[in-house]
């Protein structure tokens, strides 16, 4: 199972509501299969996330650190988890959409390629590159090669995939992972409040607050 929380982030959510609401439904996932009697450790490790990574470059890397601290934690304090597949967050990163620009479609090269070095920054285990040229039509050729050689570039020209997590310890990532963790735990409890993220959803919870986000990120 692949959860997404790559749609949230495009329909105008911030860094925080797509971690926390992506995560809850991770979490919802787990709760139905013990509840069904299947052991977490049997059905954990085959599950996948989804997200996006936006311009703010520092954000996102905190953003997919958190995410898989947090996972990893809740797995192991609350789920009891013993496999230690079952803590990791495996996650697959496409670049933001909702960032390109239809006027000087070439600069979207260059968000591009940021957004990815952030994913990968942030330890994403598979990626997805925007081409240049996707607010206008279909990619054309030409925009599809330049996407995959900026990938192709990060991998194997920068080092940046070179070793796991290579901004831990840094005093600004390890604060800024801080904050996103806390403000994330914040929306678990307003989430367990609702009665579990199902009824947050069906009495729309995280539809209302993810559509004050776009609101302000557009104004």
């Amino acid at each position: 199972i692949s959860i997404s929380g790559y749609h949230i982030r495009e329909a105008g959510s911030t860094a925080v509501q797509e971690l926390a609401f992506t995560l809850a439904d991770g979490f919802t996932y787990l709760d139905y299969g013990i509840k069904a009697g299947i052991d977490v450790d049997d059905f954990a490790p085959r599950l996948s996330f989804f997200f996006n990574s936006h311009l703010d470059f520092f954000e996102e890397i905190a953003k997919f650190r958190a995410a898989r601290r947090i996972w990893a934690k809740r797995l192991k304090l609350k789920y009891k988890a013993k496999n230690e597949k079952s803590w990791k967050l495996r996650f697959h990163t496409q670049t933001a959409g909702c960032s390109l620009t239809a006027q000087q479609p070439e600069n979207n090269i260059v968000r591009t390629a940021y957004e990815a070095m952030a994913a990968v920054l942030g330890g994403t285990n598979s990626l997805h590159t925007n081409a240049l040229d996707e607010t206008l039509a279909l990619p054309s050729e030409k925009a599809a090669k330049i996407a995959l050689r900026t990938q192709q570039v990060l991998a194997y020209e920068t080092g940046v995939a070179s070793v796991a997590d290579p901004l831990g310890g840094s005093w600004y990532i390890e604060d800024m992972t801080d904050r996103i963790e806390k403000e994330a735990m914040e929306y678990f409890k307003i989430i367990e409040s609702l009665g579990g993220t199902i009824n947050a959803i069906e009495e729309g919870y995280f539809q209302k607050e993810i559509a004050d986000a776009a609101s302000i990120y557009q104004e």
